[in-house]
């Protein structure tokens, strides 16, 4: 061997193009191995959504505690809590004709946790305040709870003792009778107005602030007759106060069997039956509205439900969303003509 010149260096080998390629694509192997841990980490880290209900739930009554929709909507939300597995509080909005409650439940967040309890107040209130921006369209169905009649009422002491008789005393005094109601454009003002119609008869119109102060006018004097609910008859009628002339309904009730039906009174094609129904927001997504139609079918249908809801007077309804739909499309159409044909303003 010979020596290294002492001052001279020695080159290192150069690797080849095959060695060098190889060693690329280790990196490059590692690189993909590390983003690929990162992207799994990420994916672990997001947190997982939360199945719905994951908290307690609302239900919006736009009227005032006590009377037929509070009611009704006492057992609904109960027996909807059980279903879902969540609280659902009663949230009592009253003021304007039920606007303020509907209102309120059509600008609540669209996520399934407010629900709004529905009746005819809903269905009208197009006609009754335009300018409110209520639309029945902008709500989604989630269960008709139940139903009832009204009934249709005069003092114990009245002379009068039918339908009948009630019409030719109204035709004979045109503009001289009267009758009561929770306001205008309340459930019992419009039984009225279609009663006028369908009879042929000029009844005025007295509007009280409230179902129960109604019932006092007509049990004091002050006016003739009232549509009133059935679970507000009842006592009066029980203690001998109040008369009854007719129900409302398609049918006789199993409540008042031994009084007539309108149309077995004589007033053919006369039928008006209080309904209360849950809805939500239209923009709900369609996995939370089908839970709550679901939950609520298990709710509605069950036998507490009903003995619940037969304790202020209604009848429990199937339950389904198709029901509470076809409900409230129905009488949005029926009493949009009513209020119109009777030039109805409310206050």
């Amino acid at each position: 061997m010979h020596p290294t010149p002492t001052g001279s260096v020695t080159a290192a080998p150069c690797p080849s193009l095959r060695s060098r390629s190889r060693a690329r694509r280790g990196a490059a192997s590692v690189l993909s191995f590390l983003l690929a841990c990162v992207a799994l980490l990420g994916v672990t880290a997001a947190p997982a959504q939360a199945a719905f209900p994951d908290h307690a739930l609302r239900l919006i009554v736009p009227f005032a505690p006590g009377g037929a929709v509070d009611g009704a909507a006492r057992p609904a939300a109960l027996e909807l809590g059980k279903a879902l597995g969540q609280s659902v509080v009663v949230d009592n909005r009253p003021g304007a004709g039920g606007t303020i409650g509907i209102q309120a439940a059509a600008h609540a967040a669209p996520d399934g946790y407010t629900l709004l309890l529905g009746n005819i107040a809903l269905a009208s209130a197009p006609a009754l305040y335009p300018q409110s921006g209520i639309d029945p369209k902008d709500f989604a169905p989630i269960a008709l709870v139940g139903t009832t009649p009204y009934v249709l009422v005069v003092r114990a002491d009245s002379p009068i003792k039918s339908v009948g008789e009630l019409i030719a005393k109204a035709k004979a005094h045109p503009g001289k009778m009267n009758y009561s109601s929770a306001g205008t454009g309340s459930a019992i003002h419009l039984a009225g107005e279609l009663f006028k119609a369908k009879a042929g008869v000029d009844i005025v119109h007295v509007p009280y602030k409230g179902a129960s102060p109604a019932l006092t006018a007509l049990l004091g004097g002050e006016v003739d007759m009232m549509f009133s609910s059935a679970m507000e008859a009842a006592p009066m009628l029980s203690s001998g106060k109040l008369r009854a002339l007719a129900v409302t309904s398609a049918e006789r009730t199993s409540q008042f069997p031994d009084v007539p039906t309108l149309t077995e009174a004589g007033l053919k094609g006369y039928q008006v039956t209080g309904w209360y129904g849950v809805y939500v927001q239209a923009g709900v997504p369609a996995d939370v509205l089908k839970t709550l139609q679901q939950k609520a079918q298990e709710g509605m249908r069950s036998d507490d439900m009903r003995k619940q809801l037969a304790n202020y007077g209604l009848e429990a309804a199937k339950g389904d969303a198709a029901e509470a739909r076809k409900m409230l499309d129905d009488e949005t159409a029926r009493w949009s003509e009513v209020i119109r044909n009777a030039h109805i303003k409310a206050n």
